[in-house]
């Protein structure tokens, strides 16, 4: 029984397939199975149709010289090769009980589409928990990351490095822990806080980071994101609810409206100017947009440069939605803490919580009828 099943697992890709996923975590490889129609058991979660596919991204002109087949992979020079790069990878599941509104899911910052499928504790992410409220996923790796990884040209040793000031910076495990707010230095956790506990959940979150293999390109991915909502709505026949988180949340702005239903953006690495190309698209295309943060904000610590940071994100997301509503639009800043839910840092969607921070966001989509 248990190879028939690691069988099935193999074919997960294929379409057309019933599989039901069992509500003991997304870690679990026994949870999943193909049954028939009306069969499955209680509080499974019953996916119709999966797969994965890419979307947008470039074909790199040919390396000079001329290919040689015969020698093909020993040739060093890479002679008239052309490399497919630059695209988007995107995982998705169809429920049975599909609603209408699928939900295209974009990581932060040295993130994959992973943190939306599971939690450092092996709890169902956010893409099972939609799933089981009829939402289609689609689940994004962004170019130049985890299964997009293809780029023309690779950073050293495929390390990620960012630029700033002439200097080189890679965030590591403490400096991550300490400006997103999960604690004041690993492993302790801030009062109250909703992270998961224990070596295990932490070992497991610090082993999600994924490096860039190039540098971020905010327009670049915008362009392939666009692409994704294409496919999706030629897929499902219906504009996409957009859930973004930290960069990802740049990216999200960037992203042509044509397809979007809603934007749900996860404490945003920042908000679009006022007035700038992206705001003004954003409002003509009259996309509603909530937009959510965590605890340790406001009560964070004084002497750590990053509460300053994130209360500064905070006061520009509600300068915007005060201009957005001021001119027409429907934008939300919701502050977790004042709606009485409290422990959350930049990954709420990972922690203890996460469904009754999913059943909020559901509720902000009913409303607008998009549930």
């Amino acid at each position: 029984m248990r190879k028939q099943k690691l069988m099935r697992m193999a074919a997960m890709a294929a379409t057309g397939m019933i599989l039901v996923t069992a509500c003991v975590g997304s870690n679990s490889l026994a949870a999943t199975t193909d049954v028939g129609p009306g069969s499955a058991p209680a509080g499974a979660l019953v996916i119709a149709r999966q797969g994965m596919f890419s979307s947008g991204g470039t074909v790199t002109e040919p390396v000079a010289g001329e290919y040689d087949a015969t020698r093909n992979w020993l040739d060093p020079t890479r002679a008239g090769n052309t490399a497919h790069v630059d695209h988007a990878n995107v995982f998705y599941q169809i429920p049975v009980s599909d609603n209408g509104n699928p939900i295209v899911y974009l990581h932060g910052y040295g993130q994959s589409r992973m943190g939306w499928m599971t939690t450092p504790d092996g709890r169902e992410g956010w893409s099972d928990l939609f799933l089981k409220k009829g939402h289609s996923a689609f689940l994004v790796d962004q170019p130049r990351r985890g299964e997009a990884g293809s780029t023309a040209r690779m950073t050293a040793d495929g390390i990620d490095t960012w630029t700033a000031d002439s200097k080189e910076y890679m965030p590591g495990d403490q400096a991550w822990y300490t400006h997103f707010r999960i604690g004041r230095v690993a492993p302790e956790r801030y009062e109250g806080s909703q992270f998961p506990e224990g070596d295990k959940a932490q070992d497991q979150f610090f082993r999600q980071m994924t490096p860039n293999t190039g540098s971020y390109d905010e327009v670049m991915d915008g362009e392939a994101l666009g692409h994704v909502m294409e496919t999706v709505r030629e897929m499902t026949g219906n504009k996409a609810i957009y859930i973004t988180h930290s960069q990802g949340s740049r990216v999200g702005w960037a992203t042509p409206v044509e397809n979007l239903s809603a934007i749900v953006a996860i404490e945003p690495g920042g908000t679009p100017e006022i007035g700038s190309e992206y705001y003004q698209r954003l409002l003509d295309a009259k996309i509603p947009i909530a937009i959510y943060f965590g605890d340790y904000i406001d009560n964070g610590p004084e002497d750590i440069h990053s509460s300053q940071f994130w209360k500064n994100v905070k006061d520009g997301a509600i300068a915007f939605a005060e201009s957005y509503n001021a001119a027409g639009g429907d934008c939300v800043v919701v502050d977790l803490p004042k709606e009485g839910i409290t422990g959350n840092s930049h990954f709420m969607f990972q922690e203890m919580n996460n469904q009754v921070i999913a059943d909020h966001i559901e509720a902000w989509l009913a409303a607008r009828g998009l549930n």
